[in-house]
């Protein structure tokens, strides 16, 4: 597989990126009203999204390190999985939302497509890949019926 940093790490350096781009670039600050508001209800809906589609994980018993995903027992396709292919993943680009809310630069968007283009080449087409190996046709049905973000 192509992965050489796992998403926790990923979306840690996009969050200092966002940090750096809000702190060090003299212009693009914005602000609006309810800014407030929108980075909690960002921030909540990630944290439960994130919980919510781990204990999917918990729950079947299958591994959670996305790093390997041949150590995958059991193909997750109920639940949250049922509307996203990726809600751990969305969870994560929704709580770096809320952050780059909290520190509002206009130019932080160009980091969350960074984001997701990254996520998608070298973390989700990756880990497709294997699971179309691993799991076959009942991969292939999923693929059409389930989109890959939301």
């Amino acid at each position: 597989m192509h992965l050489k940093l796992p998403p926790a790490l990923v979306t840690l350096i996009t969050a200092f990126l966002i940090y750096g781009v809000a702190r060090f670039l003299p212009f693009g600050d914005f602000d609006f009203t309810g800014r407030v508001y929108v980075i909690w209800v960002l921030l909540g809906l990630g944290v439960l999204l994130g919980a919510f589609s781990l204990g999917q994980f918990f729950k079947t018993k299958t591994t959670i390190d996305p790093r390997d995903p041949n150590k995958t027992s059991e193909l997750v396709i109920t639940g949250l999985y049922k509307v996203s292919r990726n809600p751990m993943y969305l969870a994560l680009l929704l709580v770096l939302l809320a952050f780059g809310l909290y520190f509002p630069n206009a130019f932080n968007f160009l980091i969350f497509i960074f984001f997701v283009a990254y996520m998608n080449k070298f973390q989700i087409i990756p880990e497709e890949k294997a699971l179309k190996v691993k799991f076959g046709k009942q991969y292939d049905a999923y693929l059409v019926r389930v989109r890959r973000w939301f």
